[in-house]
């Protein structure tokens, strides 16, 4: 990290830890021992579920990001971001 910006390696990273933080919080939420059960066992539900919070993360994460850079008013996808 450079000046206090992260690089696009690092900002990957961050993102990908934040992501799997969020997947792991879903499953300890899930109360019923998700983390102890092989991901064989595990539903087409939970798996979706899992990556809604992960992509919910990254979206959060990623309009952060883009608003402290400054990211250009007109473009569609800020505007999708961050409204």
């Amino acid at each position: 990290m450079q000046d206090g910006k992260m690089t696009d390696d690092e900002w990957q990273r961050h993102v990908t830890r934040e992501a799997a933080r969020e997947i792991g919080e879903w499953l300890a939420g899930k109360g019923d021992g998700l983390l102890r059960r092989p991901v064989a066992s595990l539903t087409m539900a939970d798996l979706e579920a899992m990556a809604n919070c992960a992509i919910s993360r990254w979206i959060v994460l990623q309009s952060q990001h883009l608003a402290k850079a400054g990211w250009p008013q007109d473009d569609p996808i800020q505007r999708l971001l961050l409204g």
